[in-house]
């Protein structure tokens, strides 16, 4: 198996709270890597350390065998990353990002508007660019559209995406689970997170379960859910909060 992206013990403190505890995950060359967890889980501090956003207290993380600390100028050029609350240069419209985004990363300015210009148009933000409209004015969904298409702009050889559908209407979700697919098909590696466990099902063929900072499970999909669901595999292994019988009585009428 040829890994894409190894987390090796990666472990982070907040003050005393763990949030990621010697995390361990090998993401194959060629999949479709699921991240799944309760809120609170570890999964954006372990994403933002395996993609040199956040330092770890110990552990390493490899891109295609680079150490990202070590080497993470050569690291960040294979990977393309979609943070959780990514921060945007907002007085700028779509195109005029995706310009900047290109300049600044080396690409030749030709390459870089003729791929904004598809980027734009495949993710249907073309019509708030003949507006003119600034990133300032984006809906959260045209947000997540625009930080995936500052992610695929340099052709990464791994996609990091962390909620990538949030906010992103059905009819949107279809187009981008499309190039998505692309992506792999095209010799890319992914992993996103998510809390939509349908999701995870639909498009990945790999899953993760993370919870209290540390992985539960990991392999293939079927390896994981077994004979069950997935959202039932989460369940038993995170647990389930049950409400009692006494609890919110007061909503009855």
């Amino acid at each position: 198996m040829t890994t894409a992206l190894r987390l090796d013990g990666l472990t982070k403190d907040f003050s005393g709270t763990l949030a990621a505890d010697h995390v361990d995950l090998t993401v194959p060359v060629g999949s479709l890597t699921g991240l799944v967890g309760p809120n609170g889980a570890g999964k954006t501090t372990s994403i933002a350390m395996a993609v040199g956003l956040l330092r770890p207290d110990s552990g390493t993380a490899a891109v295609h065998g680079v150490d990202v600390w070590a080497e993470p100028v050569r690291a960040k050029a294979m990977l393309g990353v979609l943070p959780d609350g990514l921060a945007l240069p907002e007085r700028l419209t779509g195109a005029e990002l995706l310009t900047y985004w290109g300049l600044l990363r080396g690409m030749a300015a030709d390459v870089v508007r003729s791929r904004s210009v598809e980027l734009m148009r495949i993710l249907e933000l073309d019509a708030a660019e003949e507006r003119g409209l600034l990133v300032l004015e984006y809906s959260t969904g045209m947000r997540k559209k625009i930080g995936l298409a500052t992610a695929l702009l340099h052709a990464p050889r791994v996609l990091v995406l962390d909620e990538p559908f949030e906010a992103v209407d059905p009819v949107s979700a279809r187009v981008l689970r499309g190039i998505l697919r692309r992506f792999v098909a095209a010799g890319g590696s992914l992993v996103i997170s998510s809390h939509v466990m349908s999701l995870v099902e639909d498009l990945c063929d790999r899953v993760a379960v993370i919870a209290g900072g540390r992985v539960l499970a990991d392999g293939t999909l079927a390896e994981v859910r077994g004979a069950t669901s997935l959202e039932d595999t989460f369940v038993r292994l995170v647990g389930e909060r049950e409400i009692g019988t006494g609890e919110l009585a007061w909503l009855a009428h």
